[in-house]
């Protein structure tokens, strides 16, 4: 399972011109699910997602969570975090999951970090066809795998 997270003043997701989630300062995620992943790579993923210390304190440095602010958090399925460009110039997606799986492993990770973050959740549609639009703060951005545990 992978995740470009990005701290964020603000995001909003939209499915045909209307907004389906909205957040303030936090992080939006997009998140790809590999064939081999499992609940447990989700858990992971929350986990570092959660204690990732990239939010400011008072002296400027990043040293605070989005666990220790109650942030907010957008997540968005994305599965072409999973594509390979080692071949030609078409991307393959062969290592991305199955739509069933990757859609029951993207609801999981929104549940439990909903159970983390209560009220503090929002999410895109699995495979609609979605505008994200987001104010990067920072820049900050991370690229987190679960079968890349750095």
């Amino acid at each position: 399972m992978r995740i470009v997270l990005q701290r964020v003043k603000e995001a909003a997701v939209l499915i045909d011109d209307v907004m389906v989630g909205t957040i303030g300062a936090g992080l939006c995620l997009l998140l790809g699910v590999e064939d081999a992943d499992g609940e447990e790579d989700a858990d992971w993923l929350l986990r570092k997602v959660s204690q990732c210390r990239i939010f400011e304190d008072k002296e400027g440095k990043m040293n605070r969570s989005l666990q220790e602010l109650k942030g907010e958090m957008l997540i968005i399925s994305q599965f072409t975090l999973h594509a390979s460009t080692k071949k030609g110039n078409r991307p393959s997606f062969i290592k991305a999951a199955a739509p069933a799986k990757a859609q029951l492993l993207y609801n999981y990770f929104i549940r439990e970090a909903n159970k983390a973050f209560p009220g503090n959740v929002h999410s895109g549609e699995f495979g609609a066809h979605m505008q994200v639009h987001l104010i990067n703060d920072g820049p900050v951005t991370l690229w987190l795998d679960s079968k890349n545990k750095e």
